[in-house]
C-alpha cells in the first residue's frame, strides 16, 4: 500500500510538472516585457533623483516611497481592479489594454521594479568619484559625453550584483499576477490544486521552474560580471 501511495504521488508530480511548464510561455513573457521597460525607465529616474533640480527629484522620490513601502500585491490589486472603477480609464484607449490581466501585471511589475531599480542605479551614479568626473572633462567630455561614456558605464558595473538581485526577485513576484485571471505557472499549480486537492506536488513542481529561471537569471548575471569587470577576474579565481 506504501508502494502505491508513493508511486501516486510521483505520478502526479509529473503530470502537475507537465501542466505547470505549458505556463512557462506565460511568466517569461511578463519577464520579457516588463524586465527591458523597468531598466530603462531605472535608468532615467536615478538621473532624475540625483538631479539639482527639485521639481524632478522631489516627485521621483516620493514615487519610489510610495511603490517601495506598499506591497506589490496591493499594487496589483489596485492597478487590476481599481482602474476598472473610473470611468474615465473605461472610457479611454486605456482600457483596451487594462481590461486584459496580463498588460495590467506588467505595468504593475514596471512600476515596482522601476521603484526599486532607480534606487540601486542611483547608488551606482552617487559612487563615481568626483576624480573620475574630473578625468572625463579633462579629456574634453561634455555632461552627455560624461554621462554616456563614464557615469553610466561605471555605475552599472558597480550595480550589477544589486540589480541581479531585483531580477531574481521580478522572476518570483511574477507569481503575484495569478492572484488576477493570468494563467502563468502559479496560476497553474492553484488550478491544479483545486481540482486534485494535492498542494504538495502542484507547488513543487512550480517550485523546480521557478528555481530553474532563478538559475539561469543568476548565470546571466555572473556572466555580464566576468565580463564588465575585467580587474576582478583574478579575484573570483
Amino acid at each position: 500500500m506504501q508502494n502505491l501511495f508513493e508511486n501516486l504521488n510521483q505520478f502526479l508530480l509529473f503530470r502537475n510538472f507537465i501542466e505547470v511548464i505549458a505556463g512557462l510561455d506565460n511568466t517569461l513573457l511578463l519577464l520579457i516585457i516588463s524586465l527591458p521597460i523597468g531598466f530603462v525607465f531605472s535608468l532615467v529616474f536615478a538621473l532624475g533623483r540625483v538631479s539639482s533640480n527639485k521639481l524632478i527629484s522631489k516627485p521621483i522620490a516620493s514615487y519610489i516611497f510610495i511603490v517601495r513601502g506598499t506591497p506589490l500585491l496591493v499594487q496589483i490589486y489596485l492597478i487590476y481592479f481599481g482602474l476598472g472603477s473610473i470611468k474615465f480609464v473605461r472610457e479611454s484607449f486605456l482600457w483596451y489594454l487594462l481590461k486584459e490581466p496580463f498588460w495590467c501585471g506588467v505595468l504593475a511589475l514596471t512600476i515596482n521594479t522601476v521603484a526599486y531599480g532607480s534606487e540601486i542605479f542611483r547608488g551606482g551614479i552617487q559612487s563615481v568619484t568626483k576624480s573620475q568626473v574630473e578625468s572625463g572633462k579633462a579629456l574634453g567630455f561634455n555632461k552627455l559625453m560624461l554621462l554616456r561614456k563614464l557615469i553610466i558605464p561605471i555605475a552599472l558595473r558597480k550595480t550589477l550584483p544589486s540589480y541581479g538581485n531585483e531580477l531574481i526577485l521580478m522572476v518570483k513576484a511574477t507569481s503575484l499576477v495569478s492572484l488576477t485571471t493570468y494563467m502563468e505557472m502559479t496560476g497553474i499549480a492553484r488550478k491544479i490544486m483545486a481540482k486534485t486537492f494535492a498542494p504538495v506536488e502542484a507547488f513543487i513542481a512550480a517550485g523546480i521552474l521557478y528555481l530553474f529561471l532563478n538559475f539561469l537569471m543568476v548565470q546571466f548575471i555572473k556572466y555580464l560580471e566576468w565580463k564588465y569587470n575585467p580587474h576582478l577576474r583574478v579575484s573570483q579565481t
